[in-house]
């Protein structure tokens, strides 16, 4: 018989929904369970990690279901696409884990006390590799299996591979100290820009070592791969190239190679102008006089997620930034661009020329259509 109390009533109510949210919980631990089957299954069978056409269908059937139960297809949606990203996480985890791409063989992280060095650690060990570090600051796992350095110099550095994770202007003098008596196993950076690092790179080069660069396009907070690019910049030691290449091969991330410099004029739009833009829209937010809450009861769907994402560039290194913008070569194009189309917007506005806000929108749509197109 149902309590006439309503306070009793409500944590009565309450109980059930946490009864509920536990049999959920473990429903989807069972998919996961599941989902590493399959993953495990194509394995066997030689088929990708990934099949689109089937994550479609699966929407698909999540939208029809939740408009059966009186729900919104939209949640449908949003919450198989949930389930989707974690069953990926966890057969990409497992591909990598049996790979074993490392197996017996011996990786040095120079850095790997930071938030790069400390993802390359626990990936290559995820990889079967025995993982040291060279760091002043202690690593992860520090105690449990992971020998720190403190000074790369330290270390007999005859490793299979070593990977130098500190910020640019150290990783050049690493680079170009490593020249004087390279190792004999691959060597490859993963910083941010390559022109700040063109001479120690060159260098060790030039030195007969078996170096290549690599630009991991993602976060260190990052799990799953799909979707994201590591980026490789062949220095003239294919074999480096290819070893490098070899350590993502079991993950669902797309592979790019190309020159140094390219990879620097293009990482001017890619890293240099995104991080400008929303360095600009945060500064004159919090130049404007207006309080954050007062404009957050005004705010818009462009507004919220352009916030967002200005929100996660503030949080971030500001050193790593500013290195992004002072020290490629070819930054200063990219925030000409800007400054040159924000004044072309002002002029266009000021002037009260309608054609010439139509034509801008309407070359951005092109643009930007154009290449919506290439990345299908």
């Amino acid at each position: 018989m149902a309590s006439d109390d309503p306070r009793q009533r409500l944590d009565t109510l309450r109980g059930e929904l946490g009864a509920i949210d536990r049999e959920i919980l473990a429903l989807v631990a069972k998919r996961q369970a599941t989902a590493m089957k399959i993953g495990q299954a194509k394995r066997e069978l030689g088929m990708p990690t990934r099949d689109f056409r089937q994550e479609k269908d699966v929407v698909q059937r999540a939208r029809a279901s939740a408009l059966e139960h009186g729900l919104p297809a939209s949640l449908g949606e949003e919450l198989v696409l949930a389930f989707i990203r974690a069953s990926l996480t966890v057969q990409e985890q497992d591909m990598v884990a049996t790979s074993g791409e490392g197996s017996g063989r011996r990786a040095l992280v120079i850095g790997g006390a930071g938030h790069m060095g400390a993802w390359f650690v626990r990936y290559l060990r995820a990889q079967g590799f025995s993982v040291e570090i060279a760091d002043p600051n202690d690593g992860p796992d520090d105690g449990a299996g992971v020998t720190n350095h403190r000074d790369w110099r330290a270390a007999k550095l005859d490793h299979e591979v070593i990977v130098i994770a500190a910020p640019m202007p150290a990783t050049n003098q690493i680079l170009l100290e490593l020249a004087k008596s390279p190792p004999a196993g691959v060597v490859f950076d993963v910083g941010s820009l390559k022109s700040p690092l063109r001479e120690g790179l060159h260098a060790l080069r030039d030195a007969g070592a078996q170096v290549c660069s690599v630009h991991p396009m993602f976060g260190p907070d990052t799990a799953l791969l799909s979707g994201r690019h590591v980026i490789f910049v062949d220095l003239g030691a294919p074999a480096a190239t290819a070893a490098a290449r070899a350590l993502f091969e079991p993950t669902m991330a797309t592979l790019v190679e190309m020159d140094l410099e390219s990879h620097d004029r293009l990482i001017a739009y890619v890293l240099g102008l995104s991080h400008a833009l929303n360095i600009a829209f945060f500064t004159a937010l919090a130049d404007s006089g207006e309080a954050a809450p007062r404009l957050a009861n005004l705010s818009s769907t462009t507004f919220d997620s352009q916030l967002a994402v200005a929100a996660n560039v503030a949080a971030e290194n500001p050193d790593l930034y500013f290195e992004i913008q002072t020290l490629n070569d070819y930054g200063t194009e990219s925030l000409s661009a800007l400054l040159y189309a924000v004044e072309r917007l002002r002029s266009v506005v000021r002037a009260g020329d309608l054609e010439g806000f139509r034509a801008l929108m309407t070359r951005g749509r092109g643009y930007l259509a154009g290449r919506a197109s290439v990345t299908r």
